[in-house]
């Protein structure tokens, strides 16, 4: 079931960029001090773009068939990896190596957000009133744990069976995948406010 958010208020642990670049994992991203985002993700970010190609998340399209991009960053939640890396026995799990942007501490039940959920960024408005900080970013999905994450988990371990264990044990804890609502900055110690969707109230007969 997902989580049905409140207006509650986490806060930035962690800031993480993936800029263009080869390598055996290209996806995994380094630390940074903060990111600027516009309406494509974050600027300079390999995974930034107003679309993306269909892959296998989508079986039912054909394969590099034209999409909006609903993957512009990737959130992790830092009490969902502590959960991970004991279910692993490695004494940590670093957001780096799943290619996280960003680290949300204080939110319960991150990877059960409901999707349209918005992450509002910085400011002191606290959820009440008019938004006056950074960035907001629309909650897309949930980010399922999948074997090229496993296997960067595994190389930087140390242990080549954490390429599939990952797979099973980060189920239901991988974070969420989102898109850019209002393009800003975005700094380590923000606080983040979580906006529940927007639904239609029933009508009483």
């Amino acid at each position: 079931m997902p989580v049905k958010p409140g207006r509650r208020v986490g806060v930035v642990a962690g800031l993480y960029s993936a800029a263009p670049r080869g390598g055996r994992h290209p996806f995994v991203t380094h630390a940074v001090e903060s990111l600027t985002l516009d309406l494509a993700g974050i600027v300079g970010e390999r995974h930034a773009g107003a679309t993306r190609k269909a892959g296998p998340r989508e079986p039912w399209l054909p394969r590099g068939a034209l999409l909006r991009n609903d993957r512009q960053v990737s959130a992790l939640c830092p009490a969902e990896l502590s959960a991970v890396a004991a279910k692993l026995d490695i004494p940590h799990l670093a957001p780096e190596w799943l290619g996280g942007n960003l680290l949300i501490a204080g939110l319960d039940g991150f990877s059960r957000i409901a999707p349209g959920s918005r992450l509002a960024f910085g400011g002191p408005w606290g959820g009440k009133g008019r938004f006056d900080g950074g960035a907001v970013l629309r909650v897309e999905g949930y980010n399922f744990p999948c074997r090229q994450a496993g296997r960067a988990v595994a190389d930087a371990a140390g242990r080549a069976d954490l390429e599939l264990a990952f797979v099973k044990e980060a189920a239901a804890l991988r974070g969420l995948v989102l898109s850019v609502d209002l393009a800003g900055p975005i700094m380590i110690g923000d606080p983040v406010v979580l906006l529940p969707p927007i639904v239609p109230k029933e009508r009483v007969a």
